[in-house]
Formats: structure tokens, C-alpha cells, sequence
């Protein structure tokens, strides 16, 4: 069977409800293995909670930028209970017990979003870069990946991760998940080390007014980058791949993306999914057997 890797899910969330289960089975039985991402502290003890279930479900913990600031948007698709106004703060002790735990692979998602904020929003912008300054030092004290969230915000994202990478920290680097910038963007990331995923975004049609972030522009990105630097991704419940678009998104349904940067590449499905696998192996160091 070929296996895929879906680097970047949610299958702990709220919104699975009592289906969680059966969406797990499901992808499993369709050789895909889950790296369930926390966002916040709550959420990262639900991932490693369902990592500890089921074999081929890893997980990563971290503190979401949309959680470290002061914010109206609550996402129940993530959890029940609202976030705090004044946002969370990163907790270091009680994150670097959850990161001792053996399934977990990776710190975040974490990084910059600066898509919600409203003018110069300097307050709100400082609480997402101290949150992102905690988790790399504990990514790094822990030699663990980071998965980085990166909205709106790429130039202040590229610049602290340079400040980090330059001080010789972060050597494990990480992914810039769920990318939707320009292949200028990507290659700045790859020259200090990340990878580059994908989720169902590149099989969506191209919009009247396309950009580079979604449809044939991204498609772009696709074809310019490297095999070896990419990683395929659903990002589910959300951004479900054609051809299930309106539904309900699943980690089964991976094997679209990696479809798709196969046609995109025109190369074969088969070589798409050997790469992009072995790339999240290496990245996260997981095993095809646990």
C-alpha cells in the first residue's frame, strides 16, 4: 500500500464530535498517517490524547497567533470554549511537559497572523511575535520542528526565523504550513531550511481574479518548487480538495494534494507520495510503523 503523510490535521477537534473516530479509521485504512496539530493548550493535550489512541496519529503542540491576541473570532469547529479576550499566553512549563510526551513531534502551530488585526495593532502584533519567541526557544531547547501559521505576516515571520536560524537555534527548522504566498516567499523559507506544504487549496478552479493564493497562481508555486522541499497537508476539517469541495474535509482525503502536485509536476503519483512521505519523515521523525 502506499502511505501518505498528512503533516498538518485536527482530528481532535470539537467538530469532529463522535466521528473522529470513524475519520481516523478511515485513514488509516487508507495508508495515510496524522500528525494532529494543537492550538492552544487545551487543544495540544486533546492531540496527544487522541496520538496516544491510534497508531499512525502523531501530534504537535503549540500556542495559534489567532489565540495569543485579543480577538472576537471563535472557531467551534475548535472548541467549545471561547478563548479568553485578552488572549493566551504561551505557558512554557505546562507546554514543555506536553512536548516530554513521546508521540509528540513538533511545536506549534505557531507563528504571526496579522489577517484579523485592525490598523497599527502594535499591541496585539508584540503578543503574537513574544508567543512565537517562547515557542521557538522551547523548539529549540527541545530539538523539536516548529510548524509555522504565517498570514499576512511573512516578512516579520522570515525575520525571526533568520534571527533564530542565525544564531544557530532551531535546528530541527520546520514546515510553513498551509502555504498560499509567492514562490519568492517559499524559496526564502527553503534557503533557511523549512519545508513548504500544501493543503486542497491547489485543486481549487481558478477565480475571475486570480491571485497567488489559491487556483492556477499557487498552482505556479507548485510547479517552481523542489519535490524534496514540499509536504501535503488537509489542514482538516477545513479547505476540503476537489473533488469533495463543501464537504467536510478528512486526512483521507490527502491523497487529492498529492494528486494534484503530481499533475502539477507531471510526474508520477507514486514518486509525489515516496518523497513527500520521506520528507515528513525526516522532518518529524516519525516512524510508518507507529
Amino acid at each position: 500500500m502506499i502511505v501518505l503523510v498528512d503533516t498538518h490535521c485536527h482530528v481532535h477537534f470539537r467538530g469532529y464530535g463522535e466521528e473522529s473516530e470513524n475519520v481516523i479509521r478511515r485513514a488509516q485504512e487508507a495508508g495515510v498517517l496524522m500528525i494532529t496539530v494543537g492550538t492552544n493548550l487545551l487543544t495540544s493535550r486533546e492531540a496527544l490524547a487522541a496520538a496516544e489512541r491510534h497508531e499512525g496519529v502523531f501530534a504537535t503542540v503549540g500556542l495559534h497567533p489567532n489565540h495569543a491576541t485579543t480577538s472576537p473570532h471563535h472557531d467551534e469547529e475548535e472548541q467549545a470554549i471561547a478563548p479568553p479576550a485578552e488572549g493566551e499566553a504561551f505557558d512554557t512549563m505546562a507546554f514543555r511537559t506536553l512536548v516530554a510526551h513521546p508521540k509528540c513531534v513538533a511545536i506549534g502551530e505557531c507563528g504571526l497572523d496579522y489577517y484579523r488585526l485592525e490598523g497599527d495593532a502594535s499591541e496585539e502584533k508584540a503578543k503574537q511575535l513574544a508567543a512565537v519567541h517562547a515557542q521557538f526557544d522551547l523548539a529549540t531547547e527541545a530539538d523539536k520542528p516548529v510548524v509555522i501559521h504565517c498570514r499576512d505576516a511573512h516578512s516579520d515571520q522570515l525575520a525571526v526565523i533568520k534571527e533564530y536560524v542565525d544564531a544557530g537555534k532551531l535546528s530541527r527548522r520546520g514546515v510553513v504550513h498551509c502555504f498560499t504566498a509567492t514562490t519568492e516567499v517559499a524559496r526564502a523559507y527553503i534557503a533557511l531550511g523549512f519545508l513548504i506544504s500544501f493543503t486542497g487549496i491547489i485543486t481549487f478552479p481558478p477565480r475571475r481574479n486570480p491571485s497567488p493564493y489559491e487556483g492556477e497562481g499557487l498552482g505556479e508555486v507548485v510547479r517552481d518548487l523542489p519535490l524534496e522541499s514540499i509536504l501535503i497537508e488537509t489542514d482538516s476539517p477545513y479547505l476540503t480538495p476537489v473533488p469533495f469541495r463543501g464537504k467536510r474535509n478528512e486526512p483521507a482525503y490527502v491523497r487529492f494534494v498529492a494528486e494534484k502536485v503530481a499533475q502539477l509536476k507531471n510526474l508520477p503519483f507514486e514518486e509525489v507520495a515516496r518523497v513527500t512521505t520521506e520528507n515528513a519523515v525526516r522532518l518529524f521523525g516519525i516512524s510508518l510503523r507507529a
